[in-house]
């Protein structure tokens, strides 16, 4: 899923240009000239109408905010999307001179400015660096195309999620733990012990790991991503 920004500028020359960047970075993004449509796009659902009071979820991962627009003011729609939406990150656009506005923007909230006219390279790099410091840290493996989230508890490949019995996933945390190092038998028996309750035998921990390669190799009759150390244990890939 591409990572979705909100221009809001009302200069159709700087707009064409600065969406023609971002799109060639693979960013998606939208566009808005005024400051009730800025508020609009960015808040799903926009205001109550009974309560007056603002959504709190957005569709964008950043908001890249003229401080000045022909209609309504860039520092309003800032204030009203970190008011609504704290983590958002929003950089904005001044002119170099206006350190007045800087100043305010920072003030409410602003997670970076950068003054006009600016280099792309060093706008891209401040989207990036914002983007990044607005998502959460999760603890991350990795053992070959697999990505398994150990903070949900959710293995992947590919972007598609893999389903894993208590059990399977246990296991496979033990190989990416120690991806490229031998795993004996009496390793792995001992992580699955502690979750299972009971002695695993010889054959039901054979079992174990051809469920688990069934879930997760391309070919399980011939494994790639644990192999077989005959007579010791099994490898995880490095």
């Amino acid at each position: 899923m591409k990572t979705r920004i909100l221009l809001v500028e009302d200069d159709p020359t700087i707009v064409e240009a600065l969406s023609e960047l971002l799109a060639s970075e693979g960013y998606a993004v939208d566009t808005a000239a005024t400051q009730a449509d800025a508020l609009n796009r960015a808040l799903a659902g926009g205001v109550h109408a009974s309560t007056g009071a603002l959504a709190a979820t957005t569709p964008y991962q950043l908001v890249l905010l003229d401080v000045t627009l022909a209609e309504g003011n860039g520092l309003a729609v800032c204030g009203a999307l970190k008011q609504a939406v704290p983590e958002l990150p929003v950089i904005f656009l001044t002119a170099s001179s206006d350190v007045f506005s800087t100043v305010t923007g920072l003030e409410l909230g602003a997670d970076d400015y950068i003054a006009k006219p600016f280099r792309p390279r060093e706008l891209l790099a401040r989207i990036a660096l914002a983007i990044r410091r607005a998502q959460p840290t999760r603890h991350v493996l990795t053992l070959g195309p697999l990505t398994i989230d150990t903070d949900r508890a959710h293995v992947e490949r590919a972007g598609r999620e893999i389903a894993l019995s208590a059990l399977e996933y246990r296991l496979l945390l033990l190989f990416a733990a120690n991806a490229g190092k031998l795993v004996t038998r009496d390793q792995i028996r001992d992580a699955l012990w502690d979750d299972a309750g009971t002695y695993i035998e010889e054959n039901t921990l054979t079992v174990y790991i051809k469920r688990l390669r069934d879930k997760i190799e391309d070919d399980p009759a011939h494994p790639a991503l644990i192999t077989t150390v005959r007579g010791l244990g099994y490898k995880a890939i490095g």
